[in-house]
């Protein structure tokens, strides 16, 4: 009995164990991300916008932003400039959709009305920076597909790399590849490539905190354009949640009054 015993614990830890396929595991990978933003509710944090061209010059925007989660679907944010005085009331409006074009309107104080962003337009960029209005909708698992590349320290961070590709019409990008910390789950490093499949733009994500012991943002934000030499930096503050959004804070309608 102990022989027969013996001979099954054997074969059992001596059998391969079941590998996952590269999509499976990028899959896999980006669920556990996901898994781990989930649940937040609501939540309003302040940033600044730091504009560089190819000679340095810079140019500051001091913005708000206001995000609704949305159990099934994308998320609401709303998206509002405090200055400089030129552009202070410019709003923007998101619904993000998984699986369906996003509904995304833009409130242009100096014309006194609301513009809608058409899904054809969504690479183009938003109000001067490197970020697209692409750039600017929550993430959601079922718009794109994954594959692990491999694995990868960067800046002493031990990551997945992880290659996204695009299932929705009218995305910029062919593809993306994705740094993900293998301990927090969260991204440090973005590449983003255009529809030629050049690389267009890289980001990298820093500063992170955590908020409610769960959930992770980062403080620091940058976007390098390597075809024109531009670049945008996002410092974060002032992160709340559970401030009690609803989605009468996220009526087109209420765009021109919004504070």
């Amino acid at each position: 009995m102990k022989t027969l015993f013996l001979a099954l614990t054997i074969s059992l830890f001596s059998a391969p164990a079941f590998a996952l396929s590269p999509e499976e595991q990028g899959l896999e990978i980006i669920t556990e991300v996901d898994k781990r933003d989930t649940g937040f509710g609501d939540t309003q944090a302040k940033f600044e916008m730091v504009l560089k061209n190819r000679s340095g010059d810079e140019a500051r925007r001091v913005l708000e932003i206001r995000t609704l989660e949305i159990a099934a679907d994308g998320d609401k944010s709303l998206t509002i400039f405090d200055s400089p005085r030129d552009i202070k009331g410019t709003a923007f409006l998101s619904f993000t959709h998984a699986l369906t074009a996003d509904d995304q309107w833009l409130y242009l104080p100096a014309l006194k009305r609301v513009k809608r962003i058409s899904s054809a337009n969504k690479s183009g960029p938003f109000l001067g920076s490197e970020y697209s209005f692409e750039d600017l909708t929550s993430f959601e698992v079922a718009r794109y597909t994954y594959r692990y590349l491999k694995d990868e320290v960067i800046d002493g961070i031990d990551c997945f790399v992880i290659e996204m590709k695009p299932t929705y019409e009218y995305s910029g990008y062919t593809r993306q590849i994705g740094w993900i910390d293998k301990d927090r789950y969260i991204i440090i490093k973005g590449e983003y490539y255009d529809r030629k499949n050049s690389l267009l733009k890289t980001q990298i994500f820093k500063n992170y905190k955590q908020y409610l012991g769960k959930y992770w943002r980062a403080g620091e934000q940058l976007m390098n354009n390597h075809q024109n030499g531009k670049s945008t930096k996002l410092l974060w503050e002032e992160y709340q949640f559970g401030v009690g959004l609803t989605d009468r804070d996220f009526d087109k309608n209420t765009l021109k009054r919004v504070r």
